[in-house]
């Protein structure tokens, strides 16, 4: 652990020489191989969300969240690369919101800008609060704290502050290049280090049969009761998944969410850039395996309880020996235990007065059951790196948007280069300090991924109506789109304040104005919440559009589809092409829904 906290900062500070413009550090100099990319952009989805996440979901709802990749990832990195990089990468935008105003004005980007920016200091206090919860539960620096005479309770508080000085440090030296190179390096050491532990906790179960045998139907089946929200733990329908999920969320994310993007757009060409997203595809469609399975193995193992045994000597003594098991594991279900509040150390339960289960510590309970200590390290720095690639993406991502996108354009326009630079490098520090503050909001939550979704149908739904509409529909205008983000966004809010899930009191959880219509799950409300919003966008863009004028077709060339010429090959073989490597990918996506079928 040790050993990889070096690793990164040196990284930075052997990149830091070369960071001597501001493209450097917010663009790596648009001079970085698509392998390189590829690997960076799987990468900076594989924060906590992903390791955490998707693991708290597959104990929470069972399979179904395979779907977040077959229909929520492959089909829209494929839409990505094809259809949308060419725009992105060609028109030379530094960001999406600089994207933006080229295709539509400047009030539409500086709306997506701000919202960007709270999203990723969002995202990026996910990741802190998760390590957190991390180093807490593994009573790491108990000692440390009982010696200096503090309560166990500040190991929360110095943990997030720990994280958020090691991920300061990499990005204030070396930028995004440092960013890119670290979620390398944390690509690989997160299967190092998940993929023994998917090994070893099948044998341990008796294998997929043995799984499938523990475990209810419903959990084993991806697609077995979509028909009807009351005969899947997901409680979404096929209608809400394939649009919802599929749809909107997430081609809205990997098609809008700069966070994904900027790795893209740091490829040294056209044909590199379009291939980025499909390399990372291909690793994509393998993920389940390693992330949501450690969840169903958590769920599928006996709950552990106090025990006492009784021993008669040959002497005639009987000894009476107590394993004892603290209230929140035994209350829990396999070795999710039950929730507690980390700050305040009080336990935490259900609107109808359950223990609230604590989804999240599904995978670290698992690294803990399985590995010794020498391959728990390795585990361990795998869940770590994850944590570091979730924030180091967000706050480069931060960073840009933020210089480019309202400090030069609003603040301060016209300064040199190095000024701008400078800028970057403490708009660091405010993203870093802003996601302190945010991971304290995640704490009532038992799985971040619902909390992610709630945050992504808030700012991506939306966002995605404004880009398909401002791509192919060339009679889209600003006003129209300003008008459907506001009107998107504000949908998204209004429908998680008339909704709640069942399970839930009204509050940060949706309910907060008046609760029309319960959910069966949260990740349901999610799901409906994108629908909506999207939906909100698409027809006032259309209608406020069709009511302004439209910009010359001239000033479109290279920002929407008809009137763009197709992106050159150089000359590429067939099986060269980004396009023959997208139907490989969709056939494998497809043969990967068929499997988990």
């Amino acid at each position: 652990m040790l050993l990889y906290f070096v690793f990164v900062l040196g990284i930075g500070f052997a990149l830091k020489r070369y960071m001597k413009t501001s493209k450097d550090f917010f663009q790596a100099g648009r001079a970085l191989p698509a392998w390189i990319c590829g690997l960076a952009f799987i990468s900076a989805n594989l924060g906590a969300q992903e390791v955490i996440g998707m693991g708290a979901s597959g104990a929470k709802y069972g399979l179904e969240t395979a779907h977040f990749y077959g229909i929520g990832a492959i089909p829209a990195m494929i839409f990505v690369g094809i259809f949308m990089m060419p725009f992105y990468y060609g028109s030379k935008a530094r960001s999406v919101p600089e994207f933006l105003r080229l295709r539509f004005d400047e009030k539409t980007r500086a709306l997506n800008a701000c919202s960007f920016a709270v999203m990723t200091v969002f995202s990026s206090g996910i990741s802190m609060y998760a390590m957190a919860r991390l180093i807490q539960t593994l009573h790491v620096f108990d000692g440390l704290f009982h010696a200096m005479g503090r309560p166990p309770e500040d190991i929360f508080t110095f943990s997030i502050v720990l994280s958020a000085i090691i991920v300061l440090g990499y990005i204030f030296l070396g930028g995004l290049t440092s960013a890119i190179y670290n979620e390398v390096l944390q690509f690989f050491l997160i299967i190092a280090g998940f993929l023994p532990l998917v090994l070893l906790g099948l044998r341990n179960v008796g294998g997929w049969t043995g799984l499938k045998a523990t475990l209810p139907v419903a959990y084993m089946h991806q697609w077995k009761g979509v028909m009807h929200s009351s005969t899947n733990p997901m409680g979404i329908e096929i209608f809400g998944l394939a649009m919802g999920l599929g749809f909107v969320l997430g081609s809205g994310y990997w098609c809008t969410d700069f966070l994904v993007i900027q790795t893209a757009m740091a490829s040294k060409d056209m044909d590199s850039a379009r291939k980025v997203p499909l390399i990372a595809a291909v690793p994509k469609m393998l993920f389940p395996f390693l992330v949501i399975l450690p969840g169903l193995l958590a769920i599928a193992l006996p709950t552990p309880h106090t025990v006492e045994t009784v021993t008669k000597n040959a002497d005639g003594s009987i000894i009476h020996n107590i394993q004892v098991v603290s209230p929140q594991v035994e209350q829990g279900k396999g070795i999710v235990p039950a929730k507690i509040n980390p700050v305040t150390g009080q336990p935490m339960f259900t609107a109808s007065g359950q223990p609230l289960l604590d989804y999240d510590m599904a995978t670290p309970n698992m690294l803990l059951h399985y590995f010794p200590t020498g391959i728990l390290g390795l585990g361990l720095t795998a869940l770590l790196a994850s944590f570091m690639s979730g924030m180091a993406g967000n706050v480069t991502a931060f960073n840009t948007v933020f210089t480019y996108d309202l400090y030069q354009s609003y603040i301060h326009k016209g300064a040199s280069d190095r000024h701008y630079l400078a800028v970057g490098r403490w708009a660091t520090v405010g993203g870093i300090l802003f996601s302190i503050g945010t991971a304290y909001a995640v704490v009532s939550f038992n799985n971040i991924m619902d909390t992610l979704q709630l945050v992504f149908s808030v700012v991506n739904a939306p966002l995605f109506a404004t880009f398909l509409l401002g791509m192919f529909w060339k009679r889209a205008t600003g006003h129209g789109a300003f008008t459907g983000l506001i009107a998107g966004t504000g949908v998204a809010l209004l429908h998680h304040g008339l909704t709640l899930p069942f399970e839930d009191r009204p509050g940060i959880h949706g309910g907060w104005i008046a609760v029309l219509h319960h959910y069966p799950s949260e990740m349901a409300q999610n799901f409906w919440g994108a629908i909506f919003a999207f939906s909100a966008n698409f027809l006032v863009t259309v209608v406020v559009s069709l009511c302004t004028k439209p910009r010359p077709e001239s000033e479109l060339v290279g920002l929407v589809h008809s009137l763009t010429p197709k992106p050159p090959h150089h000359h590429l073989e067939w099986w060269q092409r980004p396009e023959t490597l997208g139907i490989a990918v969709l056939i494998g996506a497809i043969a990967l829904n068929i499997f988990f079928a």
